[in-house]
C-alpha cells in the first residue's frame, strides 16, 4: 500500500474505531475472542482480502454483491436477516483459511456460537442494526490520492488514447487468420449432459431465499460448472504457455505453476439486474509467466492467466461472457443476442469493450477460447458441441488458492493481505500509477480486480452488467 493511501486512510480508521458499537451485555467474552483472533492474524500477516471486514462487527465480512443489497434489506426484516447471515458466512470462510495459514484449527463451534449470539443481539437493537448496514460497504480499489497527485483529470486523456489503440489492435487480432499457428486444447472433465430445463429448475430452487440469490449446492452446482466450463485452446511456443495448478515450491516466496497438474479454478459469483440476482460461473487458468517480448517489457512478469465468466439467465442459457487476466487487465465482453449493449455515458471512459459478439448458445454447446502464445491474450471465441481431442483439465475450487500446503510444512495463501500475489509485479506500475490502481499488472485475488484505467470499474461490481446491457430474461 502506498504512503499516500496510508495518509488518506489514517483519519478514517481513527474515526471508525472511535464509533465502534458497544458490546452487547453478556457477550464481552465473544468480543474478546474475536479481538484476540484478529490480533493473531494481523501479527502473522495472514489476513484474507477476498471479503471486507465490517468495522465494529468482527463476525461479519461483506462483498460487493451483499453491499449492493443493503437498501433492499433495510426495508425488509427478512431480507436484512438473510443478508447478515450471508455476511457471517463470508467471515467464517475467511477465518477458516486465516487460521489454517496460521497453523491453528478454527474452533468452529465457538465461532458459530459467538457469531450467532452477536448477530442476534445486534439485530434486536435497532440502532446497532442500522449501523451494521451502514458500514457494510466495500471501498473501490482505486486510490483517489494517487489520481490527484497523478493529475488524473489531465493524464486520463493520453491513457485513454493508449487504451483505444490497444482495442484497435485486439480487433485486428480477432479478424486475423490463425493458419500456421497450431494450438493445444485443454478440455473440462467428461461429464454427463445437464439438460437446460433441469438447469432452470436448479436455478429456481437455489433462488428460493429472501434475497433471491440463486445458489445451487453440492452436486447440482458441480454439474453446472461442468456444463458451462470452457475449452482453452492455447498456442504454445515455450514452457510459459503450459497451464497448471498453483503450488508452493519449497522455501519459495511466491507460488508457481505445476504444468504436470493441469487445473482450472472455479467459483460462483452473482450480478444484479433490475431487482433480480443472476448466477455467474467463473473459471481461472494459470500460466507460469508472461515472458518479455523485448528489453525492457513493461508487461512481462511472473505468473499470468485468464479468467472466464459466464452469466446465466434463469432458464440456464448463457446471456453474456466476459474475461480478464488475473491482474484485472484486458477486460472484454462477449454478449449473445440476449444481451444488447448500452452506450457509454461519456466519451472518455473504459466502458464495455466487445471485440466479438456471439450467437445464441445452443443446448450442449460450450465456448472454446483461443489463447495467444506469450501474452495469453484471448484472440477468438467459438462455440462447439464436441470438445475434440486434447488434454483434460481438473476443475478445482478457487478457494483452494486461499490456503495452499507448503512442502516444508504449514499452509499459505497465494495472495497477500493486500490481495496481490507477491512477486508478480510488473514494471508498468511505475507508468500507470496516476490511474489510481495499486501495482497495476500484478496478479490479484477475487474481489480486488479493478478493470479500467479510465473510470472506475471492478470485475465483481454488482451492477456491472445492468449498466452496460439490456438483458432478455424470461
Amino acid at each position: 500500500m502506498n504512503v499516500f493511501r496510508l495518509a488518506c486512510l489514517a483519519p478514517l480508521l481513527v474515526a471508525a474505531c472511535a464509533t465502534r458499537p458497544p458490546v452487547p451485555a453478556g457477550l464481552q467474552d465473544c468480543a474478546q475472542w474475536y479481538e484476540d483472533l484478529d490480533a493473531r492474524v494481523a501479527a502473522q500477516g495472514v489476513r484474507d482480502a477476498q471479503a471486507r471486514p465490517v468495522e465494529g462487527f468482527p463476525y461479519l465480512r461483506v462483498n460487493r454483491l451483499l453491499a449492493a443489497l443493503r437498501d433492499e434489506a433495510a426495508a425488509d426484516v427478512r431480507k436484512r436477516d438473510a443478508l447478515v447471515v450471508r455476511m457471517q458466512s463470508l467471515d467464517a470462510a475467511a477465518r477458516g483459511v486465516e487460521l489454517a495459514n496460521l497453523g491453528a484449527a478454527l474452533d468452529e463451534a465457538r465461532a458459530r456460537d459467538c457469531g450467532d449470539r452477536l448477530r442476534v443481539a445486534h439485530l434486536e437493537d435497532a440502532e446497532a442494526a442500522a449501523r451494521l448496514l451502514e458500514r457494510a460497504t466495500v471501498p473501490d480499489d482505486y486510490s483517489s490520492v494517487s489520481r490527484f497527485f497523478g493529475l488524473y483529470a489531465l493524464t486520463k486523456y493520453p491513457f485513454f488514447s493508449g487504451v483505444s489503440q490497444y482495442q484497435a489492435d485486439v480487433r485486428a487480432s480477432f479478424a486475423a487468420g490463425l493458419a500456421g499457428r497450431p494450438a493445444r486444447r485443454y478440455a473440462p472433465p467428461a461429464a454427463p449432459p445437464f439438460a437446460r430445463s433441469a438447469q432452470a429448475e436448479a436455478l429456481a430452487r437455489g433462488a428460493a431465499d429472501p434475497l433471491g440469490i440463486p445458489e445451487p449446492q453440492g452436486e447440482t452446482l458441480e454439474r453446472l460448472f461442468a456444463a458451462h466450463a470452457p475449452v482453452f485452446e492455447v498456442e504454445q511456443t515455450g514452457e510459459f504457455d503450459f497451464p497448471g495448478a498453483l503450488h508452493w515450491p519449497r522455501s519459495a516466496s511466491m507460488p508457481a505453476v505445476d504444468p504436470s497438474d493441469v487445473a482450472v479454478y472455479r467459483m460462483a459469483s452473482w450480478t444484479r439486474y433490475r431487482g433480480r440476482v443472476l448466477l455467474q460461473l467463473v473459471y481461472t487458468i494459470w500460466f507460469a509467466e508472461r515472458p518479455p517480448a523485448s528489453s525492457p517489457d513493461l508487461l512481462a512478469g511472473k505468473l499470468d492467466g485468464v479468467t472466464w465468466r459466464v452469466t446465466l439467465a434463469p432458464d440456464g442459457e448463457p446471456l453474456v461472457y466476459d474475461t480478464m487476466h488475473p491482474c484485472g487487465c484486458y477486460h472484454m465482453f462477449f454478449p449473445t443476442p440476449r444481451a444488447q449493449p448500452v452506450e457509454a455515458p461519456e466519451a472518455v471512459l473504459e466502458w464495455m469493450f466487445s471485440p466479438q459478439p456471439l450467437r445464441r448458445v445452443a443446448e450442449g454447446e460450450r465456448p472454446v477460447l483461443r489463447i495467444a502464445t506469450r501474452t495469453h491474450y484471448v484472440e477468438r471465441v467459438t462455440l462447439v458441441r464436441d470438445v475434440g481431442a486434447g488434454a483434460r483439465y481438473a476443475l478445482r475450487p478457487y478457494d483452494e488458492l486461499r490456503s495452499l500446503p507448503r512442502p516444508e510444512g504449514g499452509r499459505a495463501s497465494a495472495f497477500g493481505q493486500d490481495g496481490l500475489v507477491a512477486g508478480t509485479e510488473r514494471a508498468e506500475r511505475w507508468l500507470f500509477w496516476p490511474m489510481g490502481i495499486d501495482s497495476a499488472g500484478a496478479m490479484r485475488q477475487w474481489g480486488r480486480h479493478a478493470t479500467a484505467f479510465v473510470g472506475r470499474r471492478h470485475f465483481d461490481d454488482a451492477d456491472l452488467l445492468e449498466k452496460r446491457f439490456v438483458l432478455q430474461l424470461p
